[in-house]
């Protein structure tokens, strides 16, 4: 039995960025585990083709890393010691090392580990895979599990998925009146998810604010979403706006994803939920703050409007607040340009005879339409 370990420590997008990848190295193993952070375990729990998530929080990846933990460190390495496993595959963005963890697998006795190194691995590593030049998150991640013997299945496109079958509407929201709001599982609606996990990568609160007036005001429900933890931001959002319904902290990610799958459009920032509309099929309008490459971290294969300007002082710098005053690159988007692409991208839709809402399949990847 080929017990294969893939390792994607970092936040819930970016694992789901890596459901393409997982899924073809499950399709060559007998079993498939992913070795998750705390931020990412719960994505990785909704992904076709794996069998077990195991947990470890890092303490050389994340933005406020643990510290070290001898204890902890020595329990991961039992832990995959007694699992035997024959493989394992270190899945990192362009930004990371594997090599940390390389270690503790090699302390385990992974008699195979794989990752993507620019830096010399030493004998951690017995694939250094090196990245080819362009490619999305997801390509080269599957660039890596293709070298290290996966393999897509017949028919597979590709694309972001989960396991299916969602929460309905009504359970995803625990709550009668807001399914009422929206007229019901089969009811149109918008999604405006304000929040993001790197402040920079967000519009503002009050831009936000208008993004989800001027929705209203073009005759649109719009259902604004969140974390627990982005309760105030979006009572800030919805105050005083009709039309508008707050759903935020009232469900689980896979909640999250059945209320994301029944929307006509997603408007967010370059954060998770973005990659979890495109896993559902349903199109994005993307508020690309260009911190990082937007043809890096871009909704993936699903029709989508990115806004935002790309060539802003801020292109490239990987930070977590904008270094620049006012946020240009994203306060300059008007509210009627967010309204105009919601409105192309639910017409392109409904064109191509799909329903406007509900989970997309078998549908070509549209061209991504780029808008600075």
């Amino acid at each position: 039995m080929t017990r294969v370990l893939a390792v994607r420590l970092d936040s819930d997008g970016d694992v789901l960025l890596s459901g393409p990848a997982l899924r073809a190295l499950a399709a060559t193993a007998e079993r498939l585990d992913v070795l998750a952070s705390p931020a990412g375990a719960h994505a990785a729990r909704l992904l076709p083709g794996v069998d077990d998530v195991l947990v470890f929080d890092p303490p050389w990846s994340g933005y406020a890393p643990p510290p070290v933990d001898p204890r902890a460190v020595h329990g991961l390495v039992a832990d995959l010691a007694a699992r035997r496993y024959d493989r394992a595959v270190v899945l990192t963005s362009f930004h990371q090392s594997p090599l940390p963890v390389a270690l503790v697998l090699r302390l385990a006795g992974v008699p195979f580990v794989a990752g993507t190194s620019e830096d010399y691995p030493g004998s951690l590593l017995d694939l250094r895979h090196r990245r080819p030049e362009g490619l999305h998150e997801v390509e080269a991640a599957l660039d890596l599990a293709t070298a290290a013997g996966g393999r897509l299945p017949a028919g597979d496109d590709g694309r972001l998925a989960l396991r299916t079958p969602l929460p309905t509407l009504a359970a995803a929201l625990h709550a009668d009146a807001l399914v009422r709001a929206t007229g019901g599982a089969t009811g149109s609606y918008v999604v405006v998810h304000p929040g993001a996990s790197v402040p920079a990568r967000a519009p503002s609160p009050d831009h936000a604010r208008e993004i989800v007036a001027a929705l209203a005001d073009a005759g649109r429900t719009v259902l604004v979403t969140g974390g627990r933890g982005e309760r105030d931001l979006a009572a800030h959002v919805t105050a005083g706006v009709a039309g508008a319904v707050d759903v935020a902290g009232r469900t689980s990610l896979a909640g999250l994803a059945a209320v994301l799958a029944g929307a006509d459009v997603v408007v967010v920032g370059n954060t998770g939920p973005a990659h979890l509309a495109a896993a559902v099929g349903t199109p994005v309008v993307s508020l690309f703050s260009p911190v990082v490459p937007a043809g890096r971290w871009s909704p993936w294969a699903v029709p989508s409007v990115v806004l935002g300007d790309q060539e802003a002082p801020c292109a490239g710098t990987r930070s977590r607040t904008c270094p620049v005053p006012g946020h240009p690159c994203l306060s300059s988007v008007a509210p009627a340009r967010v309204v105009a692409a919601v409105d192309a991208l639910a017409l392109a839709a409904g064109s191509a005879g799909e329903p406007l809402a509900g989970t997309r399949t078998g549908v070509a990847p549209a061209p991504q339409e780029v808008v600075a």
